[in-house]
């Protein structure tokens, strides 16, 4: 019964009938006491002059009154929004490695008609990349003129046909000669035969080779002979200290060790020293009573290159050298990566001549490189081409690797 402050008497309300609740079944209505029911007792509180209480309806006894509702989470999932940009970044650079070359440039021309500003950037730096790639010089030079005006500064500059279409169509591979050049060293030279066998295009590191022997070098001028027979290419690595090596074996007039003479009139001609070269052939012809062979202008190597790690050179302490990726690398397992990464803090993936890599060498690529940084050392890939790039960022290696781009 509720009460004013001043004592005044409620006003009494007109009571509705109660709605009687429908009884459940195998529940009895009253008790077996004998119990008045409810209406009973009012009626009778009614007649004494009690004051009646406020009447509200009586909700209908459920059925479910014992039901608990599970803690269980709803089996929908709300999925987050894909960025557009992420979106036609990741399809063009799919559709590319898998040569897929027309499709992943219609792709990335209709992605740069609608974007073009901010983090878009990336869609334009992969075609200008594809242009470049494919030869297309003309479409290059009109999308720069389209870059300047949506992003108000230069565009990149064209740097002159790609390599993977004059040089290189099939893997370029990498080992490493383990132990001296010795003729006894035959693991080392079975090494070299097996992976030339598996990689048409190899790079052969002798940054590690500190003693020859005659029969050491034959062998690998053999190698070396068979390999351009066959148009295979191994191209040497570190050869400009091997060649200061076998120079310390040769005696002018002294007719020992023909096969390191023409180990080293071999190195000359890779270094393009056509001075030297010429030194060493006459000493050879004096020294042997022969022609020595001649030179060759067409055969001259590509310079080796220059470790780089962010924009500071490698110190001696990351091996001096890199592990070159160039042209197409297809179904490639990179079973030598894990031998040139052991005595290297800094791992540095050359990738300036790589034009394209298939989902199957990025995957293999991973799982190398995930090994490699679980032992603390810093992994770098050092130029790869914004297509490259990309589909290193869609398989994941970004996540155990960093990137350096070359300035445009």
């Amino acid at each position: 019964m509720v009460f004013s402050f001043f004592k005044k008497q409620p006003e009494k309300m007109i009571t509705r009938p109660a709605v009687a609740p429908r009884q459940v079944e195998g529940r009895e209505s009253a008790s077996s006491g004998g119990k008045e029911s409810s209406d009973t007792q009012k009626v009778k509180a009614e007649e004494s002059g009690a004051p009646k209480e406020e009447s509200v309806a009586s909700a209908p006894v459920s059925d479910f009154s014992d039901f608990a509702f599970s803690d269980a989470l709803p089996s929908f999932q709300v999925e987050a929004e894909v960025d557009p940009v992420d979106a036609e970044a990741e399809e063009a650079a799919v559709l590319f490695a898998n040569c897929q070359d027309q499709a992943a440039q219609a792709v990335l021309e209709s992605a740069v008609k609608k974007h073009r500003s901010g983090p878009a950037e990336r869609l334009w730096m992969m075609l200008f990349d594809l242009y470049r790639l494919s030869g297309q010089q003309p479409a290059f030079e009109a999308l720069g003129i389209e870059y300047a005006r949506a992003f108000e500064k230069s565009p990149p500059a064209w740097r002159g046909k790609a390599k993977s279409k004059a040089v290189a169509e099939a893997a370029a591979g990498s080992v490493l000669f383990k132990g001296d050049l010795l003729g006894s060293n035959t693991q080392a030279f079975s090494a070299v035969q097996q992976s030339l066998e598996k990689n048409p295009r190899l790079r052969l590191d002798m940054s590690k080779v500190k003693e020859c022997d005659p029969e050491g070098c034959g062998c690998l001028l053999d190698l070396l002979v068979r390999a351009r027979k066959s148009k295979r290419q191994i191209e040497l690595r570190g050869r400009e200290a091997l060649g200061e090596l076998v120079q310390g074996k040769l005696e002018t007039g002294v007719a020992e060790g023909k096969e390191c003479w023409l180990l080293l009139l071999e190195l000359c001609q890779l270094q393009g020293r056509q001075d030297a070269f010429e030194e060493v052939a006459i000493d050879y012809a004096v020294t042997f009573e022969e022609s020595p062979p001649s030179w060759e202008a067409g055969r001259v190597a590509a310079p080796e290159p220059v470790a780089e790690i962010q924009a500071q050179a490698a110190d001696d302490t990351s091996g001096g050298d890199s592990y070159v990726l160039q042209g197409e690398v297809k179904s490639f397992r990179f079973g030598d990566l894990a031998a040139h990464a052991e005595k290297r803090p800094v791992v540095l993936i050359d990738c300036e001549d790589l034009a394209r890599m298939d989902f199957i060498s990025a995957g293999a690529l991973l799982n190398v490189l995930t090994t490699i940084r679980r032992s603390g050392k810093q992994i770098v890939f050092r130029h790869p081409n914004r297509l490259v790039a990309e589909l290193l960022g869609v398989v994941g290696l970004k996540s155990v690797a960093s990137v350096v781009f070359a300035k445009q």
